[in-house]
C-alpha cells in the first residue's frame, strides 16, 4: 500500500488504536512524524485499561510500575531512551528530551527521574487498583500485606521464574509501537512498556533500545517489536528488519527474515507460547505491514485521508 503523495500514516501495534486519531490529527495539523508519535504513544500511556503501557501498567516484583520508551528520527537518526523509571506517566516525552536536549541516547533510573523533574515534568502514582490487585494475586497470593515481598523479593522472583510458563498470562506481554511518516517523506518511531510483568526491578527490555525494540532510518524505513524483549535485544530485531530492506528485501521478506533469525536463539523462557515476538514495519514509501510468532495477532494503521483506522492480520512466522 503505496501513500499518494502528501498523505501521511500512522501504524501501531493493535493497542496504539486508542492513539491512532491523535497522531493523524497532529500530522493534518501540519505536525512532524516526531510530533505525531509522541502524541499517538501518549494516549496509550494515558489509557488505563491498557496493563502494559504507562499508568496501571504491570508491577515488578516489588510491586513498582517502572517504565521505559524510545523514541527515534528516521532523518537524522537521532534517538532518546529512558528505563526504569517511576511515577512519570509520559515516558516517552521524556525520551524525547533526552533525544534533543543532551548529547545523551539513554538515562535510566534515577537518573532518568532526576532529568525529568528538571524539565518540570509532573509526577503521578502509576499503580492503579487493579494492576496492585494482580501484582498481590500473583505474588503475595493474595495477601493484604506486602511488608515480606521486600524482604523476600528474590526468592519470589525466583519462584515465578522457575514456574514461569504458569505465571504468564496474556497481559503480561505489553508495548505500544507507533511509526509516522509524515507528508515531507521523513519517519518516526515511538515505543513506551511497563515491561515484562513481575519483572526484576531495573530490567531493561528491548523497548529502551535502539536497533532492539526500535528503529527508523528515512532511507529504507521503520520497525519496532513487541514480546519476549530479550530475544529482540539479542537478534537486534528492530535494525534487522530495517537492515534486510536496506539489501534489497521487500517489506514482507524483511519481516520474516528478522523472524526466522529468533528460532536460532536458545531461549527456554520463550516456552510453547504463541505470541512471543511481534513486529510492525514500513518501508520508505510508506507501505506497512508487520508480522508475528502467533496467527491471532493483529495491528492497525491509519492515513490522514482516513475517517478511521484499519485492522489487519499479521504475517504468521512460528518459532
Amino acid at each position: 500500500m503505496a501513500l499518494p503523495e502528501g498523505i501521511g500514516i500512522v501504524v501501531g501495534s493493535a493497542n496504539a488504536r486508542v492513539g491512532l486519531e491523535a497522531g493523524v490529527e497532529t500530522l493534518k495539523a501540519g505536525g512532524s512524524a516526531i510530533d505525531a508519535a509522541i502524541e499517538a504513544v501518549k494516549c496509550v500511556e494515558d489509557n488505563v485499561e491498557d496493563r502494559g503501557v504507562g499508568t496501571g501498567g504491570i508491577p515488578n516484583v516489588i510491586g513498582q510500575v517502572e517504565l521505559d520508551a524510545t523514541i527515534m528520527d528516521g532523518r537524522t537518526l537521532a534517538a532518546g531512551s529512558v528505563g526504569a523509571v517511576k511515577e512519570y506517566p509520559h515516558p516517552i516525552e521524556i525520551a524525547r528530551k533526552v533525544m534533543e536536549l543532551t548529547p545523551h541516547v539513554m538515562l535510566v533510573g534515577e537518573g532518568a527521574e532526576l532529568f525529568a523533574k528538571h524539565h518540570g515534568f509532573e509526577t503521578a502514582n502509576l499503580l492503579t487498583e487493579d494492576a496492585e490487585a494482580s501484582w498481590r494475586e500473583r505474588i503475595q497470593g493474595g495477601a493484604s500485606n506486602g511488608s515480606s515481598v521486600y524482604e523476600d523479593s528474590y526468592q519470589l522472583y525466583m519462584q515465578v521464574v522457575d514456574d514461569w510458563t504458569k505465571k504468564l498470562h496474556e497481559e503480561i506481554f505489553g508495548t505500544t509501537n507507533v511509526i509516522v511518516r509524515d507528508a515531507q517523506g521523513d519517519i518516526a518511531c515511538a515505543v513506551s512498556t511497563s515491561g515484562w510483568g513481575f519483572k526484576w526491578p531495573g530490567r531493561l527490555g528491548d523497548s529502551p533500545i535502539i536497533g532492539a525494540g526500535n528503529y527508523a532510518d528515512n532511507r529504507f524505513g521503520s520497525a519496532a517489536c513487541t514480546g519476549r524483549g530479550e530475544m529482540a535485544i539479542r537478534c537486534t530485531t528492530a535494525a534487522s528488519v530495517v537492515m534486510y530492506m536496506r539489501h534489497g528485501k521487500s517489506l514482507a521478506e524483511a519481516l520474516e527474515a528478522a523472524m526466522v533469525d529468533l528460532r536460532h536463539l536458545d531461549d527456554p523462557f520463550a516456552g510453547e507460547r504463541s505470541n512471543v515476538m511481534n513486529i510492525v514495519a514500513m518501508d520508505r514509501e510508506g507501505n506497512v505491514n508487520a508480522a508475528s510468532t502467533s496467527e491471532e495477532s493483529t495491528f492497525v494503521f491509519q492515513r490522514t485521508d482516513m475517517s478511521s483506522y484499519e485492522e489487519q492480520a499479521r504475517l504468521t512466522v512460528p518459532l
